[in-house]
Formats: C-alpha cells, sequence, structure tokens
C-alpha cells in the first residue's frame, strides 16, 4: 500500500490489519512507518513511488515475501490552488506525476505478481484512490482536476485491457477528507487556510471512512468489482456546493 504514511493510506493499513490482512506500508517517511508499524504489526517500505529504481527494490522486496493479494494506490496529492492562467507548470508536473504517472508505474511493476496470485487466490485486486475532483472541475483547481481526470481515464482503459483476467479494478473518488496533512500541504502549510476549508461543515469523511470502503472491496465476492465508488459528505453536494453549519430537515 502506497502513501501508507498518514491520512487515509495510514487509516486503511489500520483497517486491513485490524481485518487480519498482511500489509506492507510503503511511504517515504519512515519514521511514520516506524510507529505505524508498532501500532499495527504491519511490514513496511520506505520508498518514493516516484522512483523507478524505489519501485523495483519494493517489487523484489514483494516477490521474496511471497506476492501480493491487492496492490492499494493511495499515494498522492494536491499542489497549489492557482487559476488555470496563473499556476506554476512545474506544479502540474509534480500533480500529474504523483498522481498518474506513479500509479502506472506501480501498476505496471506490480501486474504479474497479482497475475500470479490470482491463480491460487482466484482473483487479486487494483485498488486506486482518487478523487471527485476528477468528473466536477472547480476554480483554483485545475491541476488536480486535471491529474485525477487522468487517473480516473488510466483506470477505465485498465479495466478494459484487463477484461477476462480475474484481476479487479476498483476506484475509490472521496469528495471532502478532512486529514491532517491534504489540504496543509495544498495550502503550502498555511494553517489559516486550512481550517477555513473545513468551517462549519458538519462531519467531514475522515480518513477512517475511505479505509472501511477499501476493506470492504478488497472482502467483496470474488465474483464482484465495485468499478467506482463516490463519496462524500451529506453536507457536501459538489465541490462548489457545500453547506456549513447544522444539517436539518426542511420540514
Amino acid at each position: 500500500m502506497t502513501g501508507a504514511s498518514s491520512g487515509i493510506g495510514a487509516a486503511t493499513v489500520r483497517a486491513l490489519r485490524a481485518a487480519s490482512w498482511d500489509v506492507i506500508a510503503v511511504a517515504r517517511r519512515r519514521d511514520r512507518l516506524d510507529s505505524l508499524a508498532a501500532e499495527t504489526g504491519c511490514d513496511i517500505f520506505v520508498a518514493d513511488v516516484t522512483s523507478s529504481d524505489d519501485v523495483t527494490a519494493l517489487v523484489n522486496r514483494v516477490e521474496e515475501a511471497g506476492g501480493i493479494d491487492a496492490l492499494v494506490n493511495v499515494a498522492g496529492g494536491a499542489v497549489g490552488a492557482d487559476w488555470v492562467a496563473e499556476a506554476d507548470p512545474d506544479d502540474w508536473a509534480v500533480m500529474m506525476e504523483l498522481n498518474v504517472v506513479s500509479v502506472q508505474r506501480m501498476i505496471r511493476a506490480f501486474l504479474p505478481l497479482l497475475r500470479r496470485k490470482s491463480v491460487s487466490r482466484g482473483v487479486a485486486d487494483i485498488v486506486t484512490i482518487s478523487s471527485t475532483a476528477a468528473f466536477i472541475s472547480y476554480e483554483g483547481g485545475g491541476g488536480y482536476n486535471a491529474a485525477k481526470a487522468g487517473l480516473h481515464a488510466a483506470l477505465m482503459a485498465l479495466r478494459l485491457e484487463l477484461v477476462g483476467e480475474p484481476i479487479r479494478v476498483v476506484e475509490i473518488a472521496p469528495g471532502m477528507v478532512k486529514t491532517e496533512e491534504f489540504a496543509l500541504n495544498r495550502f503550502g502549510g498555511d494553517e489559516a487556510k486550512t481550517q477555513a476549508l473545513y468551517e462549519g461543515v458538519e462531519s467531514p469523511l475522515l480518513a477512517e471512512d475511505v479505509a472501511d470502503v477499501v476493506r470492504y472491496a478488497l472482502e467483496s465476492p470474488a465474483h464482484v468489482n465495485l468499478d467506482l465508488i463516490q463519496m462524500k459528505p451529506v453536507a457536501q453536494a459538489m465541490q462548489y456546493k457545500l453547506h456549513r453549519g447544522p444539517l436539518h430537515p426542511k420540514l
């Protein structure tokens, strides 16, 4: 599992370990991984998914461990909230690399192992976290919209290319999720902007909510593929339609 050092990734490690899955947690920050391993008993591997050499080393480690039943791609993120005409192209390149190219790198590297495992298990899984930003664009989100839309398109193509094989391709697209780092990283560490994003929103999604859906998808009967799951808090109808304040029926 990539992106395991915080947020949705760390929550998913916890959820899968609680359900008795063996997990190899992958991220760049060893200290975070060490803490997660001490807490959950997961295995860890320090790697940057934007590095082909790191991914190759990870594949070798997984092969030595006997392969994997599922690849869970969580690593991703947004950089900046600039409008299209004002954005730094380098920020867009970073988002494309992290959200699209790195996922392709992982799938390409691990598909042979997943094919082998599907023979004995009857099914193997590729689960990827995208975003509702893939489907609805909004001001200041153009680069992230483009990256997640590209990821969605790639996963659609992959599902078509794997038809006839016992490999499930699952895309989970959350809306507003309140985690400790995603928005903070996007806003360059600006705590005030981060807090304003969630202010007044009753019960935004938490990382644990997304983790539960990952677990459910993996543990669904082998003939069931949850192609695309979009999930949002009740307070969010669209990115641009968000209720702030208590939820109440209009009686």
